[in-house]
């Protein structure tokens, strides 16, 4: 929409859009949900409260749009992801976990609890915001809400459906629940349903066929090679590195074809 179109601005994103009708900003992708669907449904380009006016959680995309953040209140951030660079050092206070492969609930923990004394809020992210960020979110809850696993797996899940841990975070938290309250819980025993940790297919935008063709297998026993010949039945004494007849086959063919020679081995040249 042209700016000439519209005096008045978003409210929430400074862009020029029908925010009022829903429209979705072209900028930012910051869309006003109706009132009938504001409980129920996020916005893409916020992120998701966790414990109100306190606890965000979110992804790298939602950590990059500072002034939708400003907008929250949001000034301090916790990267859990060490490859995601912190972008706006100067208007917020960053906090990053420096270990890829094992969860840091301690320092994360230390860190939320400082905010939280401040008064602070304070932004979880990773890259997709579904699961590392969360593990650590739910690992602070448990520390100081003193709620066990399943219930703030459960307390994270409602506000932000789209959080799916793998298998190995679930593990590390439960491991976090039986150092925190000396056991874990055993009422709700059903971990939550892990995605399946299938390998990637890469189509390059193209469908993929029902019926794909049957890729050849190699070093197969079985299989009849393009290269083999049936043996040859020559001893290898008899074998000889030439294509043509014996020897004594074509000196008895020449001496019968010119009988009128002295010497009947001899075979004429044709001068011509």
């Amino acid at each position: 929409m042209r700016k000439r179109e519209r005096e008045n601005p978003c409210g929430v994103c400074g862009h020029y859009h029908k925010y009022e009708e829903g429209e979705v900003c072209g900028v930012c992708g910051h869309r006003m949900p109706a009132v009938s669907e504001r409980t129920s449904i996020q916005v893409s380009a916020f992120p998701s409260e966790i414990l109100p006016e306190f606890l965000y959680l979110g992804s790298y995309d939602n950590a990059s749009r500072s002034e939708l953040l400003k907008t929250q209140g949001i000034s301090r951030v916790l990267n859990t992801v060490p490859a995601c660079q912190n972008l706006y050092k100067n208007s917020f206070t960053y906090h990053y976990l420096q270990d890829d492969k094992i969860l840091q609930f301690e320092d994360a923990n230390q860190f939320l609890e400082q905010c939280e004394r401040d008064k602070a809020r304070v932004l979880v992210h990773c890259m997709s915001g579904q699961k590392r960020s969360p593990a650590i979110v739910i690992a602070y809850l448990m520390k100081s809400r003193g709620w066990r696993l399943a219930l703030s797996y459960q307390w994270v899940k409602e506000r932000r459906p789209a959080v799916e841990l793998t298998e190995a975070y679930y593990r590390q938290l439960q491991e976090y629940e039986e150092k925190i309250f000396g056991s874990t819980d055993k009422s709700n025993p059903t971990p939550p349903a892990f995605p399946p940790a299938a390998a990637p297919l890469f189509s390059f935008g193209f469908p993929r066929p029902n019926n794909p063709v049957p890729v050849p297998t190699f070093n197969n026993v079985g299989a009849t090679s393009v290269f083999a010949r049936p043996p040859l039945a020559i001893p290898p004494q008899d074998f000889t590195f030439r294509a043509s007849q014996p020897q004594n086959n074509i000196s008895a063919s020449a001496c019968s074809a010119n009988p009128q020679n002295s010497n009947p081995c001899d075979i004429p040249m044709d001068g011509s």
